[in-house]
């Protein structure tokens, strides 16, 4: 990038501050939430850095061009989403079998057992399995919802919908997460306690 002015849209701490300075901020302030967002995205974690890099290979060529007409976290989630696309639909391509979603953060308070770290992890995969059967717009609401902790305004706001469709997708993912545990609970077999 030049070091011609920034974009209009993209807040800048000082008053000359050079595209690669912006850029430079705007990665050191959104690198880990950019990460955490590939993982709830459905992407791998051998794959994470990968597809990083390819967010922020974008913003860097297109910081200049951003209007400011949405809030920066708005512009690098969706530029996110879509590496995160990108990576789920060449997954066949890389004859990759991709069940793996967002790292859903259940982190122990205190060291457990090796019985309690597989249950964990047991816990973790099968939750990653029912999320990716969530259809993706759902899914992205279910989660800034409920793993993110946005209220239905932020989300709307974020994803430029109005809000009666971040209540319909969240419903929907809801019993679409619902309708899958019950599944998962009817196939598993039952023991008998004697």
């Amino acid at each position: 990038m030049s070091s011609k002015a920034l974009a209009p849209g993209v807040p800048s701490e000082g008053a000359h501050e050079s595209s690669d300075d912006a850029f430079a901020r705007v990665y050191r302030q959104n690198v880990v939430w950019v990460w955490h967002m590939l993982r709830r995205l459905s992407v791998a974690e051998k794959d994470v850095m990968d597809a990083a890099q390819n967010v922020f290979l974008i913003v860097h060529r297109r910081l200049p061009e951003f209007e400011g007409r949405s809030n920066i976290r708005t512009w690098l989630r969706e530029i996110t989403r879509r590496v995160a696309s990108d990576y789920r639909r060449s997954a066949p391509v890389r004859r990759e079998v991709h069940t793996e979603t967002a790292e859903l953060d259940f982190r122990p308070a205190t060291t457990s057992s090796s019985e309690e770290n597989v249950a964990r992890k047991e816990k973790i995969t099968l939750a990653r399995s029912i999320l990716e059967k969530i259809p993706e717009a759902q899914r992205t609401v279910f989660m800034m919802f409920e793993l993110e902790q946005m209220s239905g305004a932020e989300i709307a706001e974020e994803l430029n919908v109005p809000l009666g469709t971040v209540r319909s997708r969240l419903r929907l993912a809801r019993e679409a997460f619902q309708n899958e545990v019950a599944l998962l609970h009817e196939a598993t077999p039952k023991l008998e306690v004697g």
